[in-house]
């Protein structure tokens, strides 16, 4: 384990461990509209502008009627990893990607729980750099922003 990479359980980001964040974030994993909800308005202040984007799919109902539309895939760009999970076949699908000034140099397809734990790497990453992250990712992780309860 490099010196940048947080292991299991270890405190970083004023208090919160990444086994908390990865906890807080698997909640609802296969419903990409929650995510989208979660990423946006959780965290979405706190993050860098164009940091977290969503997809949406409009229907010819949705928009005679004004409506957003149904998530179909969120983006989350941190350094040089483009995270994506959006539905493919009805099915959540991950993917992460590097990509350096606009060129992708790898792509590659994961399951979703090893999507969750690359976005909590790069969400305390992001929080040991800025205060406003980690407050958000404290509020996350207490339940105060997070998915609500069916």
């Amino acid at each position: 384990m490099s010196a940048g990479e947080l292991g299991p359980g270890e405190p970083e980001a004023g208090g919160l461990s990444l086994d908390m964040l990865m906890a807080a974030l698997r909640a609802d994993s296969t419903d990409v509209a929650i995510y989208a909800r979660v990423l946006t308005e959780s965290l979405g202040e706190a993050l860098p502008p164009g940091t977290v984007s969503v997809e949406r799919e409009r229907s010819v109902s949705d928009r005679m009627r004004g409506r957003p539309g149904t998530v179909s895939k969120v983006t989350v760009r941190l350094g040089d990893r483009v995270m994506s999970l959006g539905l493919l076949r009805g099915a959540p699908a991950a993917e992460i990607c590097r990509e350096v000034r606009g060129v992708v140099l790898s792509r590659q397809p994961v399951p979703v729980g090893q999507w969750i734990a690359e976005l909590a790497r790069a969400l305390m990453e992001q929080a040991d750099q800025n205060a406003a992250t980690a407050q958000a990712l404290r509020r996350l992780v207490a339940g105060a922003d997070g998915p609500p309860n069916p």
